[in-house]
């Protein structure tokens, strides 16, 4: 039985008094790929950040654990050094700071270890050059001028480099070409091992090609509806979600 890296309990949160999860309960299992499926508004956002402890969310009710430890009340610096990273669904553009230095501090800050400078530049060249990235962006603003597909290829590179634990990734492949997503699937399938996991938001199906799905969740209403293997994504992919819809009493 593999070992759960991320086990969240009745977990009630919300924003500024609304309620948005109502009651949610997850497993995720050391070394397992889940997908979470779910129309528009259904929390699927909420949950990732709530998960990551964006401030603007409140919980108020239910916990998180993280490799047993409950981490509800940590802040978003704590569980990044305990080893989650979250994808955005739409990366922010930050100026003043490069990519190579922001992915360098943020790798010294998460390890707590002085990151040496030749062998951070040479992973980070090989990474970049699997991602198709241009190794003159390593020195520009992060994300600044970028386009989406660079954004999104720009957040593997860190997930990539800073070899997190959990991997959360918010709708990565949103607005991606075809050409991208395969870039961003790849990269993903490079980060995934035995020793990790992914929690996976996504409308495009293809980001799960190289990789083998072992729980897929439907999340509407803020609490899962539906569980099941791999297969589920490709009922929804034929029925959409209508027939859960109806199912669960919200039609």
């Amino acid at each position: 039985m593999k070992e759960n890296l991320l086990d969240i309990k009745g977990l009630h949160a919300g924003v500024e008094g609304k309620e948005i999860l109502k009651g949610l309960s997850l497993t995720v299992g050391k070394g397992e790929v889940h997908v979470i499926l779910g129309p528009n508004g259904s929390g699927k956002s909420t949950l990732m950040n709530v998960i990551m402890g964006h401030p603007k969310y409140e919980v108020t009710a239910g916990s998180i654990a993280f490799e047993g430890e409950d981490i509800t009340q940590l802040k978003t610096f704590e569980r990044a050094r305990k080893g989650l990273f979250l994808s955005f669904q739409t990366p922010e553009e930050i100026p003043g700071i490069s990519v190579e230095n922001m992915i360098r501090t943020a790798k010294q800050a998460v390890s707590g270890e002085r990151v040496k400078l030749l062998p951070f530049r040479r992973k980070l060249k090989e990474m970049m050059e699997e991602l198709k990235i241009k190794p003159e962006y390593a020195d520009r603003y992060l994300n600044v001028g970028f386009s989406g597909g660079e954004k999104k290829r720009n957040e593997i590179l860190q997930l990539l480099m800073l070899e997190p634990k959990l991997a959360l990734l918010d709708e990565t492949d949103s607005g991606l070409d075809v050409d991208a997503v395969q870039i961003v699937s790849e990269g993903v399938a490079k980060f995934h091992n035995e020793d990790n996991s992914c929690l996976i938001i996504t409308h495009n199906t293809r980001i799960l090609e190289k990789l083998t799905v072992d729980r897929v969740h439907v999340l509407m209403n803020g609490t899962i509806v539906e569980e099941g293997g791999a297969e589920l994504i490709e009922e929804i992919n034929r029925r959409g979600f209508t027939h859960i819809l109806g199912e669960s009493g919200e039609a």
